[in-house]
């Protein structure tokens, strides 16, 4: 069942892509605000508490139906509620529409609308960056959104949680974000549990993530690149993807140089690099056929997750 309910939510995703402004996800943004501010009075515990509930307020419901449907034995409800589940929290053709739109606009040689999608999907200033930094940040940003949208999702929703598992993977992911990120909330203790919290729920997925990436592309400069330079980015989870991700397509990923433009937090993905320690990073200065490369990457890796959950899937039928 996990297989199928996984295989038709990417179908259905192909064919209707889910809106990133949904109702349902306009709703859980709605709740999280409330509960900030039922609960925020500037110490760690207070977040401790609002991340919990959130938590269960969302998980036991999903949790609860689906233990019905298998309980009294309707299995195609069951069946039907996982693939909801699994729709919802997917996002993979969230943002490909940017992705996609950059990508013919540099090939058309059209710069400056390129930079304008870019700063509209990235939340970056972009004005003054030529093809190989717009290059550079779509590619990370693809990187890192695909990890969090897709494969976060399916690690979990294989766990014995189940639906239930998926939905905590996101509404972590988003909380880490929305409680952190904006201004009001930057340097607030309120928010830490929440940041903390997701680093070890995206602990082992990030890293599958990153072996994946290794194992369709080049598995020798992706473990290299991993292994020597995953540690100088600040943040580790995006450090293991775009190292082992650039390593992978043979792109030099990060940020060369300290004038490069900076990121907002929920995009900072790009480590300053020396030069020497640049002309050591495996890989060449992106390009526009990068931005080829990371679709096959992304693709070839979503085929591997799913032989896997194939084979997986078979072994448990034959028992």
């Amino acid at each position: 069942m996990t297989f199928f309910s996984i295989l038709c939510a990417l179908l259905i995703e192909q064919l209707k892509p889910l809106r990133a402004d949904n109702q349902v996800y306009t709703g859980i943004k709605g709740l999280a605000v409330r509960i900030e501010k039922w609960f925020n009075a500037g110490e760690q515990k207070n977040g401790r508490m609002g991340w919990i509930l959130m938590m269960l307020a969302l998980m036991v419901p999903t949790w609860l139906v689906h233990w019905v449907f298998m309980h009294y034995n309707l299995v195609f409800l069951a069946f039907a509620w996982n693939v909801l589940i699994v729709y919802l929290t997917l996002g993979f053709r969230h943002y490909s529409h940017y992705f996609t739109s950059i990508q013919f606009a540099l090939n058309a040689g059209d710069e400056a609308h390129a930079r304008t999608l870019l700063a509209e999907w990235a939340r970056i200033d972009t004005v003054g960056m030529d093809s190989s930094e717009i290059t550079r940040i779509a590619v990370e940003k693809s990187l890192i959104t695909t990890h969090r949208n897709v494969f976060g999702v399916f690690f979990w929703f294989l766990m014995p949680l189940g639906p239930a598992g998926a939905v905590m993977y996101r509404v972590s992911e988003y909380l880490a974000r929305a409680w952190n990120e904006p201004d009001h909330m930057r340097n607030e203790a309120f928010g830490q549990f929440a940041e903390r919290a997701f680093y070890w729920i995206d602990w082992v997925p990030v890293r599958l993530t990153a072996v994946a990436f290794a194992v369709v592309g080049n598995f020798e400069d992706a473990i290299y690149a991993w292994r020597n330079f995953a540690s100088r980015w600040a943040d580790e989870a995006r450090g293991i993807i775009l190292s082992a991700g650039g390593g992978a397509m043979g792109v030099r990923l990060g940020t060369p140089n300290e004038n490069a433009p900076q990121l907002l937090p929920a995009d900072a993905a790009t480590v300053d690099l020396s030069e020497s320690e640049a002309d050591v990073m495996p890989g060449e200065e992106p390009n526009v056929r990068a931005l080829q490369s990371t679709v096959g990457l992304v693709w070839r890796a979503l085929i591997l997750w799913m032989i896997l959950l194939l084979l997986t899937s078979s072994v448990a039928w034959l028992r």
